[in-house]
């Protein structure tokens, strides 16, 4: 998550929050706890919630070599279906997705203790994004061209 102080610009931009790179390589994931993702509604809507994840602020990202100081952040994600259908497979890229158009809200909170810095957004009703999709994906090694083969 990146804050910004007026244009969303890279001259804006004040604070970066994301996990640092994992002990196993990876980049920007984090695991999610027991109970963490839940879906109800016949699977049709699903709630991520995560409470103080730890991740680094990193302003000058992407930088290289950038400073990090430590952070931790709370995070609340609704996705909720709606009946627009889509797929899409792509055999040449090892690629297939099915699900539904979604509508999707956010909460968050980060807090940087060593700066005395914390940020809240408003309500999960406050926020919509402009695109989201829940549903099945399956890539690389998982792949099969004739989906259920």
């Amino acid at each position: 998550m990146t804050l910004f102080r007026g244009q969303l610009a890279p001259a804006g931009q004040v604070h970066d929050f994301h996990p640092p790179v994992g002990r196993c390589g990876l980049y920007w994931t984090v695991p999610v706890p027991e109970g963490g993702l839940t879906f109800s509604d016949g699977g049709k809507t699903a709630v991520l919630q995560l409470k103080g994840v730890e991740v680094i602020d990193q302003p000058m990202w992407p930088k290289f070599e950038a400073k990090t100081t430590p952070a931790r952040m709370d995070i609340r994600i609704i996705w909720k279906a709606t009946d627009r259908k889509v797929s899409y497979n792509d055999p040449q890229k090892q690629f297939r997705m099915d699900g539904f158009m979604a509508v999707s809200h956010l909460e968050a909170a980060v807090e940087v203790p060593s700066i005395g810095f914390s940020w809240k957004s408003g309500p999960p009703g406050s926020s919509k994004a402009k695109f989201a999709i829940i549903g099945d994906e399956v890539n690389g090694k998982y792949y099969n061209p004739a989906p259920g083969a």
